[in-house]
């Protein structure tokens, strides 16, 4: 059956759903998929800065700069194989690559809990098979979102990244209680076996729509001036998009504002003591556990929120005042030494402004480059976080071991960075990316 027929006929009744099933043929099954994937995956990024405690007892001789390269391998491999795999992806399909991210993901912690003896081995469970493993799942959900919804991207896109950013949410204190209970090497291996199953699960259901699928009534709007989202109806290849110059100024843009919030994310236990408020409780829990529950439910809702508002107002202008917004923030870390309200007031509203990246990112990459090779296309941008979190984790706690621990100097750093990707996207991105696809529809 040709793409023409298979248009007409998603016009007249649920394409999907007949080749697929209701199950696998509904886009909505398929968002809660991916979120429910997302959420696998979230903990490795979000918690790890409840383990680092007890790393540092384990391995008492190893200096926390390698301890927390842990993380920056993690998020390295997490984010530079992602390329190759989304091609794989928009090659060969999803549900293969993600159910061998489902158990590498597994096996990643299943290893590091019960099996690991040294930091270099925790390297090659956590950060590198881990780390690969969760960037598969991560490109191949997101991707399959913005393929589902061509008509809310930025909705789509931002419910399939909250899993991501919000998930941990549900977890943190329990895996805090569990390590508590039971170390934090047997804690790993439990939450492994766990993951393990729960992604296999959820990667039996994950497909892309058919070839030449759209929503039933749904018909791209052309490119005028008052569109609030442009969308280019021209299928960029990896190479083409290569070719574009927008590509490397959204890479940069993703790479500036990702380092605050990684930062935040790798090194909490540390900036919290380095802030003096590390041992403080609330209502028995530990003050980093609790603020990263909290920051956990901002950082979703930052997804969902920011790509509804996108969809609304447009891409370029949300960036803008979300990354001006987290530059204020992430300032006023700088200003609450000693005070554990306002850093637990403080730095959920620092994630509220920071997690919304993943999900205007991957709208964007669907919007100027188009949707059939958004795997790819959005696993090329998506290596600039990998970049930003090599200087995030390790480089800005070696930056804060110069000045007896803190983090200030690297948090200065971050505000200048989310400032320049806010002017970035107002006065480059927008005009640069409007113009190329207002030529395109006039062909």
């Amino acid at each position: 059956m040709s793409n023409e027929s298979l248009t007409q006929a998603g016009t007249e009744v649920d394409l999907a759903k007949q080749l697929y099933g209701n199950i696998c043929g509904n886009r909505w099954m398929q968002l809660a998929a991916g979120v429910i994937s997302m959420i696998v995956i979230s903990n490795f990024q979000y918690s790890f800065t409840l383990f680092t405690p007890g790393m540092k007892e384990t391995w008492v001789d190893v200096p926390y700069p390698k301890i927390a390269m842990i993380f920056s391998l993690f998020i390295l491999f997490e984010t530079w194989p992602v390329p190759v795999a989304g091609y794989l992806i928009d090659r060969f399909g999803m549900r293969k690559l993600m159910l061998i991210g489902a158990t590498g993901v597994g096996i990643g912690w299943i290893g590091g809990g019960f099996f690991c003896r040294s930091i270099f081995e925790m390297y090659i469970y956590y950060g590198v098979i881990a780390g690969t493993a969760a960037g598969i799942i991560y490109i191949a959900t997101v991707a399959n979102a913005v393929k589902w919804f061509p008509d809310k991207r930025g909705l789509a896109a931002g419910c399939t990244a909250a899993g991501f950013g919000g998930g941990a949410a549900l977890t943190l204190i329990p895996i805090d209680w569990t390590i508590k209970a039971v170390g934090w090497q047997t804690s790993m291996g439990i939450w492994g076996i766990a993951t393990l199953i729960i992604g296999i699960g959820a990667a039996l259901i994950l497909t892309h729509p058919p070839s030449g699928w759209r929503p039933l009534g749904w018909v791209p709007k052309p490119v005028t001036d008052v569109v609030r989202v442009a969308q280019t109806r021209v299928e960029y290849t990896w190479k083409e998009t290569l070719q574009r110059p927008e590509f490397y100024l959204m890479y940069f843009m993703l790479m500036f504002v990702c380092f605050g919030g990684m930062m935040t994310t790798g090194n909490l236990s540390q900036i919290a003591k380095s802030l003096q408020v590390g041992d403080t409780k609330i209502f028995g829990i530990g003050l980093v556990a609790f603020t990263a529950t909290l920051a956990g439910l901002t950082n979703a809702g930052s997804r969902i929120m920011w790509g509804a508002i996108s969809d609304k107002f447009g891409r370029e202008y949300t960036m803008a005042f979300a990354f001006l917004l987290e530059g204020v923030l992430i300032f006023l870390v700088t200003q609450i030494s000693g005070n554990p309200l306002l850093f637990v007031m403080l730095l959920p509203f620092v994630f509220l402004a920071w997690g919304e990246i993943y999900a205007l990112f991957s709208a964007l990459t669907g919007d100027v480059f188009g949707p059939k090779n958004a795997s790819a296309n959005y696993g090329m941008l998506y290596t600039a976080k990998g970049l930003a979190t090599m200087c995030a984790g390790y480089g800005a706690a070696l930056v804060a071991s110069w000045f007896a621990g803190s983090f200030v100097v690297p948090y200065y750093i971050a505000a200048i960075l989310d400032v320049c990707a806010a002017i970035a996207a107002l006065f480059f991105l927008r005009p640069l990316v409007r113009s190329r696809i207002a030529k395109e529809a006039s062909k």
